[in-house]
């Protein structure tokens, strides 16, 4: 060759030796700019592999070994961090599922309470209702026998024959069967001895069947009652009632008097059963409840 192409070569091969030289610099910065950023970061950077150049360099002085150890150990601190995460996740998972078991066991408890409340409270009611009804019903099972109880004495009085003494201001003078030279035979009846114009009473309910002068027994009314029985009532000075009448036990039918037969102002008293011969009157009279 002539020098005249030699010349230009050695230019190009410094061109040459300066572009590896700015090349391996930069990556050498950028490397440093790596390890900078990974220090700040808190992790170590790796050297950067050249295919050009073979071997790796690293910028902290850190063997290949090393550099993998170091790298290694960073990913089971990321895992182990992973796993830690895991575990703070599962464990708050398995908090809130116990607080919503318990909430849950804290909700049918107090369910289960105010069930077991309310058919308590249920149960009282009942039983309360049921004791009301009980003392509604004994108390009117007692009404009803009171009235009847009543009822019954009532009827019971009113089919007893109410009886009461012919007068009142009175003294016996004569009893049944009692002799003297005044009758012309043993006395029949009583004598109730009284003030004049006295009321002389119907001892018991009757129709009057005679009002009428009878001789030695002046005025004289007698009364048949339902049993049968007559009583007769004389010597009245007048007449409240006629034949026909109905009277009951204690309607006046005359008053003390002086006519026929007497010595003194008075009423004789018989007692005829069925009308026929006088009786005792005053055994009779206590036989009906009253005490001459």
């Amino acid at each position: 060759m002539s020098p005249q192409h030699d010349l230009p070569a050695a230019p190009r091969r410094v061109a040459k030796h300066r572009l590896s030289r700015r090349s391996l610099s930069r990556r050498t910065q950028l490397i440093g700019i790596t390890a900078v950023l990974a220090a700040a970061a808190g992790t170590t950077a790796v050297g950067v592999a050249s295919s050009a150049t073979g071997p790796s360099t690293a910028s902290t002085g850190l063997s290949p070994s090393q550099a993998d150890a170091l790298t290694a150990a960073r990913v089971e601190r990321r895992d182990l961090g992973s796993r830690d995460a895991s575990r703070v996740d599962l464990t708050a998972e398995a908090n809130r599922k116990a607080r919503a078991q318990q909430a849950a066991k804290l909700r049918s408890a107090r369910l289960a309470a105010n069930a077991t409340l309310t058919q308590r409270r249920a149960l009282a009611l009942a039983a309360a209702k049921a004791a009301a009804a009980k003392k509604a019903a004994a108390q009117a099972r007692a009404l009803a026998a009171a009235k009847a109880a009543e009822a019954k004495a009532e009827a019971e009085e009113k089919a007893k024959v109410k009886v009461v003494l012919p007068t009142t201001g009175y003294r016996l003078t004569a009893r049944f069967g009692q002799a003297g030279g005044r009758w012309a035979r043993n006395h029949t009846g009583l004598d109730f001895a009284a003030p004049l114009g006295t009321p002389v009473r119907s001892v018991m309910a009757g129709e009057v069947i005679q009002a009428a002068y009878a001789g030695a027994y002046g005025r004289q009314v007698k009364v048949r009652h339902a049993d049968g029985t007559v009583t007769s009532y004389s010597h009245m000075s007048e007449f409240d009632v006629s034949v026909g009448d109905t009277v009951t036990a204690g309607q006046q039918v005359g008053a003390i008097g002086m006519t026929g037969n007497t010595t003194g102002p008075h009423v004789h008293f018989e007692v005829l059963p069925g009308g026929g011969d006088p009786i005792d009157p005053e055994p009779w009279l206590r036989e009906h409840g009253v005490n001459p």
